[in-house]
């Protein structure tokens, strides 16, 4: 049986991070985005809240919540800001490959520093390798104790502030998902360069960068479950377990577009009534709770299977791909109903739209969602 009662312990979670959305995101916002301005303040007090490093287990500094608790935070996150919730969304897609597939004593170390407040990147895109993870042309050769790092990322999320990075990267020049294993590389290591900070069409407070790896060394300790080849799981594990929260990224940014024009729609009048009182307008906003509404129920269900230890590739991508689709649909919905004024930087309208694109773009485009959706679905149909 379904159950969409939440306990006493989830209801004070939502309440509070939906305080914290209002109280320091939302008067925040424009600010930062329009700056360009990392809002370190407001991510140290988050995590001080209990609001960050949700799936860590507790044993290693985390708090150990569920997924469905990760989901519900993070949507009043992104209603907040969704450049803030994406900044802190980064630090957890590095950890997932570590708590997948990491060794206790790389658990221990790595993830402890996360929870006492250091920043981590997931170092995978490159310049010629997004989607396609195989093709990605960076190295790892063992060379002693070390392992020596050769390439480039590209579009790397907190890269500018990061303590650490989880990098993919070739141990072997085979033509196969074994041939590639994960790293633990220490951001002031020699060699390690960050580059210039992207502007950005939107989410210009997530500081995005290119990292380049110039025989860089990296001890053999720092190898991702201590033997080559188990990188391509771990990034698709670390992919399934951050869909859902990026869903709930892209509604709550979307909620919150969808609050603001209805409280315009109430407030802007013409041929003598609150714009909400044409019909064009308020089926406009139904339209949009309808949207927000099933986004949600398909990020609470992939979370809830994860949280159940059960396979969650196909409706992680489901809630992923709707989410980010039906974000850009409310958000530009929103700039409409806002007329003149959505199309403004003085409105949050234009900030919210704009931030809204890169839900398409990053972990996975709404097309490879498709094709991922396309593919488990076939298993039912082939025998």
């Amino acid at each position: 049986m379904v159950d969409f009662t939440l306990t006493e312990e989830q209801d004070m979670l939502v309440e509070l991070a939906r305080i914290f959305a209002d109280d320091e995101l939302i008067p925040n916002a424009e600010e930062w985005d329009r700056n360009g301005i990392f809002p370190e303040a407001a991510i140290h007090k988050a995590r001080e809240l209990g609001l960050l490093n949700c799936t860590i287990p507790q044993e290693y500094g985390g708090l150990g919540l569920s997924y469905l608790d990760e989901v519900m935070i993070n949507e009043e996150l992104g209603r907040g800001d969704p450049g803030f919730a994406t900044i802190t969304g980064v630090t957890m897609l590095a950890c997932h490959p570590l708590i997948y597939g990491g060794t206790e004593e790389q658990k221990q170390k790595f993830l402890g520093r996360v929870c006492d407040g250091e920043i981590s990147a997931y170092c995978v895109t490159e310049p010629g390798a997004g989607s396609d993870v195989r093709a990605m042309t960076t190295t790892a050769t063992l060379d002693g104790d070390d392992y020596v790092l050769n390439g480039a990322k590209m579009w790397i999320g907190g890269a500018g502030h990061a303590n650490w990075f989880y990098v993919l990267a070739k141990t072997s020049a085979a033509d196969s998902r074994h041939s590639l294993s994960g790293f633990i590389v220490e951001a002031d290591s020699p060699g390690l360069s960050v580059g210039k900070k992207e502007e950005k069409m939107g989410q210009r407070s997530s500081d995005t960068r290119s990292v380049s790896f110039d025989n860089v060394r990296v001890p053999r300790a720092n190898l991702v479950g201590g033997v080559e080849g188990g990188g391509w799981l771990q990034a698709m594990v670390a992919f399934d377990r951050s869909r859902p929260m990026l869903a709930s990224h892209a509604l709550g940014n979307a909620r919150g577009a969808m609050e603001e024009a209805w409280q315009y729609a109430n407030q802007r009048q013409t041929f003598g009534k609150p714009i909400f009182h044409h019909q064009a307008i308020s089926f406009m906003l139904a339209d949009m709770s309808t949207k927000i509404e099933g986004a949600r129920l398909l990020a609470y269900k992939a979370a809830d299977l994860l949280d159940k230890g059960e396979p969650a590739t196909l409706a992680a991508a489901h809630a992923k791909r709707y989410a980010a689709d039906i974000g850009m649909e409310v958000t530009t919905d929103s700039v409409q109903i806002f007329g003149g004024y959505g199309y403004s930087e003085e409105f949050p309208a234009a900030r919210r739209m704009r931030g809204a694109k890169i839900y398409q773009i990053f972990g996975g485009t709404s097309q490879i969602q498709r094709l991922i959706i396309s593919r488990e679905i076939n298993r039912d149909y082939v025998e």
